[in-house]
């Protein structure tokens, strides 16, 4: 039982830091702070936000954002502690490593594979359907059954194109007046926009990391530049009459509308605000990580969330929340705006397209980083630690990566991913605050660039808040995640416990 736990020291992990491994130190601190941002605004203020307004929260969708907001945070200040002082990049994985032993460190890689695979492949969904429509917009249209998940019903509805079959598009089309049953429908082969941009994504990745930084870094100039333009434009166009009630009065369910709405809606977007995270696995290719971890981490983490609580806003201000339940909220508002804003829409869209584009970048440069260290560790195969003799990247593992993501993105619905995604990234979390709890009072002493304030409060904070956001999330979802961690218990006492370097 004690091989289990088995720990790496401080010490053991430096040394595997300067040692190289054959990745190159080529990131600056605003090249993290960008990957932060590139991770973090993506599919939660394009897509999820109206759609969280619309089911959940209303205009207290605000609420939920600060809710998640202050989760994350208070799990950034304990990833900054962890980033500066163990500067690879196994992320919480090798965190868990150096405080609660192998078979926990074990537990968290194959967890991180939830949020950085998945997420990745969810928001390729999402970026399929920005594209869909973009180019719907210039009369161009992709054949219905290769834009979305494997045997999701599609219906043509007039004006509008293709749409997925809910039954909230269904209550919509009854408010019209409507007859669903004389409009076309289609049944999806697969999502094949979706492969197409993992396929793109992974190949810049191969290609090398400063390369995908810098592509990264204009995709986030874009995006921020067109979000703030959305908020000082939209604000001129706010009726507050929209604000009221300002919590909407709950339904008679939980998690619909009322206060519990607010705490459902927070565990919902919680998706928005994953990829901070994603910094961290990037300590070992930063230029000066004990100094740029933190900034990176806290940085990034602190511009979203104030973007997003303006844009939630100016989003349920300019429009009212009951007709935000669709893929392109955003867009919507500029359409209530009047037709002088009109130009404004593609834009919209084009930096919809490109800020997802950046999600996805930067979640499948994390995943081949986490199975790298694993690799590296001996708890998964050699082919996973294989860098490319020219580009000096993870290549193998990001392929496989790669490959891996475009299947799921190809054949798996949106909303599943995305609950898959929360649970693990919020599992991830408490690991990490309860981490920076243990080593502090075990080693005291060790050497810590960035300290975790408010000890130790915040890192217990931590921990309730995140849990709690689980505990909201449906039955189907914990069902799946104990589904997963299965599969993961099998393979590390099958394979990685027997291979485990630190055993030998």
């Amino acid at each position: 039982m004690s091989q289990l736990f088995r720990k790496k020291t401080i010490d053991q992990l430096l040394e595997e830091a300067d040692s190289g491994h054959g990745l190159k130190r080529v990131l600056s601190g605003s090249n993290l702070v960008t990957l932060g941002i590139g991770a973090i605004i993506g599919a939660g203020i394009f897509v999820l936000s109206g759609q969280v307004a619309a089911q959940h929260a209303g205009p207290a969708i605000v609420l939920s954002f600060i809710l998640s907001g202050v989760a994350c945070a208070l799990a950034g200040l304990c990833y900054a502690e962890f980033a500066s002082m163990i500067p690879i990049s196994g992320s919480a994985y090798t965190y868990a490593y150096a405080t609660m032993g192998e078979f926990v460190a074990w537990i968290i890689g194959w967890d991180l594979i939830l949020e950085y695979l998945f997420a990745a492949s969810t928001v390729a969904v999402g970026w399929s359907g920005y594209m869909v429509s973009f180019l719907h917009d210039f009369g161009l249209n992709i054949p219905p059954e290769f834009t979305a998940a494997t045997g999701s019903k599609l219906v043509n509805i007039p004006g509008e194109g293709w749409k997925l079959l809910t039954h909230n598009l269904v209550q919509l089309l009854q408010e019209r007046s409507i007859n669903i049953e004389a409009l076309q429908h289609t049944t999806a082969i697969l999502n094949l926009p979706a492969i197409i941009i993992v396929a793109i994504v992974t190949t810049l990745l191969v290609i090398g990391i400063k390369e995908s930084a810098n592509v990264n870094m204009l995709m986030v100039i874009l995006k921020v530049f067109v979000i703030v333009t959305f908020i000082v434009l939209g604000f001129f166009f706010v009726n507050a009459a929209h604000w009221t009630p300002f919590i909407p009065t709950n339904t008679g369910k939980f998690g619909e509308f009322g206060f519990s709405g607010i705490f459902r809606g927070a565990a919902v977007i919680f998706f928005a605000y994953i990829g901070f995270d994603a910094v961290s696995t990037a300590s070992q290719e930063a230029k000066n990580p004990k100094r740029d971890m933190p900034v990176g981490i806290l940085g990034s983490l602190g511009i979203s969330t104030i973007l997003y609580i303006l844009v939630a806003l100016v989003l349920t201000g300019v429009v009212s929340y009951k007709l935000l339940n669709v893929p392109d909220p955003i867009a919507v508002a500029v359409n209530a705006m009047g037709p002088k804003m009109f130009w404004l829409r593609p834009i919209i869209k084009i930096a919809a397209i490109a800020g997802l584009s950046s999600v996805i970048l930067v979640m499948l440069m994390g995943q081949p980083r986490i199975f790298y260290s694993m690799s590296n560790d001996g708890l998964l195969p050699p082919i996973f630690k294989k860098t490319h003799p020219k580009f000096k990247t993870p290549y193998v593992s990001s392929i496989i990566t790669g490959i891996l993501a475009m299947i799921i993105a190809g054949v798996t619905p949106i909303d599943i991913l995305g609950e898959l995604v929360s649970i693990g990234t919020l599992l991830a979390f408490c690991i990490v605050c309860m981490g920076v709890l243990i080593l502090r009072y075990k080693e005291p002493n060790a050497p810590r660039a960035f300290k975790t304030p408010g000890l130790p409060y915040v890192p217990i904070l931590g921990v309730l808040v995140c849990f709690v956001q689980m505990l909201v999330l449906p039955f189907d979802t914990w069902l799946r995640l104990i589904i997963w961690m299965v599969i993961g218990f099998l393979i590390y006492f099958l394979y990685s416990r027997k291979n485990s370097k630190l055993a030998k």
